[in-house]
């Protein structure tokens, strides 16, 4: 922890990942190497120590911050006389392509749920909230897939506020990273779990100035808490190619994969193309419009070169 009497005052307290890992020392590890193995993203080199010292501390932070939503629940409730429903505590999870923050995901809902007070858990990712594609070509919008206007908006908040209201059952959209498009008749169905992890590139974009001149209601105002993922952009882009090269044997090259052409492709055309790709949407989308949320997040993680988490930054209460 990063302690100065000469540092100026600041709204966030920060972690070295050596201090960071010892806020849990007493917390019992649920998880297996197989299990991160199946939970990591592909060319994330996430392992059960970086599991032990970032994610197992992170897992105990959030069940403190959610005992405490609680407790504050039962004490509102009980001052306004009141016997509601408490609803989900909500976790946003953002950042860049290809920075981790879909393994980010996954593991903390795998570790959050081994957690006897929050034993449901479920996750939700953005990307069933994109337009399909036809109607992404109508509006002239396929190539800016992952920017902000690329998704349907008012679903994704309907969908969010629902969940906080403590809706019965809420569903959601499923997308398919082989079709690259939004599968017909499928839905993810969220019943009324104690946690929501909503994962995507843009959920902490603050809220719109309609055209009346009014400030719209943003999906970040539903969270309880929110992490972004960050790291250097020329470590993200180096990520970002090495995963492009490895999905020419795997996703790309399925029967009805979007971007089948790209499996043949040979190294050095593969890597000219990827970086075609990193340079004219995917970079772009993140100086424009991630980057710029950092700072709304509760909590900011932020990885060295090696795809190694050594920094936190989490905002004081």
């Amino acid at each position: 922890m990063t302690v100065s009497p000469q540092s100026p005052p600041t709204p966030f307290v920060e972690f070295g990942r050596e201090a960071w890992s010892r806020l849990a020392a007493t917390t019992p590890l649920p998880l297996t190497s197989d299990d991160v193995a199946l939970l990591r993203g592909l060319g994330d080199p996430t392992d059960l120590t970086e599991v032990d010292d970032v994610y197992r501390p992170l897992s105990a932070l959030l069940q403190l911050y959610a005992g405490a939503t609680g407790a504050l629940h039962e004490a509102t409730s009980s001052f306004l006389g009141e016997r509601p429903r408490r609803t989900p505590y909500v976790i946003g999870i953002a950042g860049s392509v290809a920075v981790g923050k879909s393994s980010t995901a996954r593991l903390m809902r795998e570790l959050m749920r081994r957690w006897p007070q929050t034993p449901r858990v479920d996750l939700v990712t953005t990307d069933g909230f994109l337009y399909p594609n036809a109607e992404l070509e109508r509006r002239g919008l396929l190539q800016r897939k992952g920017f902000p206007e690329s998704y349907d908006r008012r679903a994704l908040l309907r969908f969010v506020a629902e969940v906080k209201g403590g809706a019965a059952e809420v569903s959601a959209p499923l997308y398919d990273h082989v079709t690259y498009d939004i599968v017909p008749e499928r839905r993810q169905v969220v019943r009324r779990p104690d946690v929501l992890i909503v994962e995507g590139l843009n959920v902490l974009q603050p809220a719109r100035i309609t055209a009346d001149g009014t400030t719209s209601i943003a999906v970040s105002d539903f969270f309880d808490f929110s992490i972004y993922v960050d790291a250097r952009r020329r470590d993200i882009k180096r990520w970002y190619v090495d995963r492009f090269l490895k999905l020419r044997s795997t996703a790309f090259s399925e029967p009805g994969s979007y971007f089948r052409h790209f499996a043949e492709l040979d190294d050095a055309a593969a890597v000219t193309r990827a970086e075609q790709i990193w340079t004219s949407i995917n970079e772009r989308n993140l100086r424009e419009n991630i980057e710029p949320t950092r700072g709304r997040a509760t909590l900011v993680v932020t990885k060295d070169a090696e795809h190694r988490v050594h920094r936190m930054r989490l905002r004081k209460l």
